[in-house]
Order: structure tokens, then C-alpha cells, then sequence
């Protein structure tokens, strides 16, 4: 565990020495190997989605040819923000590890907890989401489900 931990770590140093974004790394481990790797990259792609866990995911897929990361386990330097648990979900990832807490990220100026008021239905002034009608979308979905199964 210690060593997966450690390459995090590693990355997310040279991301920070690199100024590619923020203090955070993260990697995808399956049958005791590094299959993903990722450091935050959001400043350097000017992409705030280039998360580290992300990023490892991403790596993670490509070097498997799948998207699908069942058996795979995450080590991140931090907990991960609301939209990498998600990315995590959705790659079939069971377990994660990781250091840092959101309080902590918090208190250097991240803001993950915004995003956790708004999830938990008390940020409503943060993001207004609204459903309108469009058939052709609807349709779309249909044909889409009826081809699938």
C-alpha cells in the first residue's frame, strides 16, 4: 500500500514542480501493479476536469483497452472530490485509499465543500438545473435503448 501511496505522492509533486495544477496525485492498481497514473493537470489543460483521479482512470482504461476497472483499487493523495467518486463509480472501482481529507483541502483554498452543500441540497444558489422538452432527445434515447437490447 505504502508504495502505491508514495508514487501518488510522487506525482503530485512533479505536477506542483511542473505547475501543472494543484498538490494532488493519484493511481489505479491492479493484481499489485500500476496500471494508471495521473497528477492534477486543471492549469496545464486548462481543463477542470484533468483531476489526478481522473487522469489515472483515463491512463488506467486506455493501458487495460476497457473501461471497465472492476478488480482495480485507487490510491490518491486526497479524498476524492464529488466528481472523481463519480468517475470512480461509474469505472467499477471498489476501493480507494487516500490521505488528506476534504476539511483539509478546504483549508488550502479547494472547494470541494461547495460542491458537497450543493449535493446534499443546501447550495441551491450555486447551480440552478432546469429539464425542458425535446423530442428528438427523447427519441434518440429510445432507438438507442431498443438497438442495445
Amino acid at each position: 500500500m505504502q508504495k502505491y501511496l508514495d508514487k501518488a505522492i510522487e506525482l503530485a509533486k512533479l505536477g506542483v514542480e511542473k505547475e501543472e495544477g494543484g498538490p494532488f496525485g493519484a493511481v489505479v492498481v491492479q493484481d499489485n501493479k500500476i496500471i494508471g497514473y495521473g497528477n492534477n493537470k486543471v492549469l496545464k489543460e486548462k481543463d477542470p476536469t484533468a483531476h489526478a483521479e481522473i487522469i489515472a482512470i483515463r491512463d488506467a482504461c486506455k493501458s487495460l483497452n476497457t473501461y471497465d476497472l472492476t478488480d482495480c483499487v485507487m490510491y490518491s493523495t486526497s479524498e476524492p472530490c464529488p466528481m472523481c467518486i463519480s468517475a470512480i463509480i461509474w469505472s467499477n472501482i471498489k476501493e480507494v485509499y487516500f490521505v488528506t481529507n476534504r476539511k483539509e483541502i478546504a483549508e488550502v483554498g479547494f472547494r470541494d465543500d461547495m460542491i458537497y452543500t450543493y449535493l446534499e441540497n443546501k447550495g441551491k444558489n450555486i447551480l440552478e438545473i432546469h429539464q425542458i422538452e425535446n423530442k428528438q432527445c427523447h427519441e434518440l434515447l429510445e432507438n438507442y435503448n431498443n438497438n442495445l437490447y
